[in-house]
């Protein structure tokens, strides 16, 4: 086996040590509710965007009542939460399109999901990946942080480049455990702030250090 497979075989047994059934945080009972709280989520935590989808979706309980809330009143639930006033356009956006296209049930389509207003290529692999199980790497500040630090990609490749390249270094039935796994380290461990390094069994590996 080459450096780099030894090296991930690594990355892979501690993980599976560490984190050893990693699931999505956000919570959702509809699949609409995974795909907006998604979106929700860019530049600010899982717990936040829990909180504010857990009173939307209760005052809002059909895609239809979410197209009919206003702008304003979705801003008012979601103000705790980053760039919310474009956020709350997205929102109403996504419910009003997906009654208008007369869509029951969201697609195993990313030309489709990625059509709609404020969705992305990683908010799709993360719905692909948790509503279809499909092999997908969504790349978020915490994989591309742990990805750095573990030397698995440049200090500077953009997220699509980082995509990529762990496309090529994960086994495509890993991508989506890999993918939740480097969510959790990042978030639990290998935080951006006082990272937990003492015992970490990557240190040696790391950049950071």
């Amino acid at each position: 086996m080459n450096t780099i497979g030894l090296k991930m075989n690594k990355i892979f047994s501690y993980l599976d040590e560490l984190i050893k059934n990693p699931v999505c945080e956000l919570e959702f009972n509809k699949d609409y509710e995974l795909l907006i709280a998604t979106v929700l989520s860019a530049q600010t935590t899982d717990k936040r965007v829990n909180n504010v989808t857990k009173v939307l979706f209760k005052k809002y309980p059909s895609i239809e009542a979410l197209s009919k809330a206003s702008i304003s009143d979705i801003e008012s639930i979601i103000k705790e939460i980053g760039t919310y006033h474009k956020k709350a356009i997205f929102v109403k956006e996504i419910a009003t399109r997906l009654v208008n296209d007369n869509i029951k049930v969201l697609p195993n389509n990313r030309k489709y999901l990625e059509s709609l207003p404020g969705v992305g290529r990683k908010t799709t692999n993360v719905f692909l990946s948790v509503i279809y199980n499909e092999p997908a790497i969504a790349v978020d500040t915490h994989v591309a942080r742990v990805s750095k630090r573990l030397g698995l990609v440049n200090g500077s490749d953009t997220v699509d480049i980082i995509e990529k390249k762990l496309m090529k270094k994960v086994p495509k039935e890993r991508w989506s455990r890999t993918h939740h796994q480097f969510v959790l380290f990042g978030r639990y461990y290998c935080k951006a702030k006082n990272p937990i390094c003492n015992n970490c069994k990557l240190k040696d590996i790391c950049k950071k250090n």
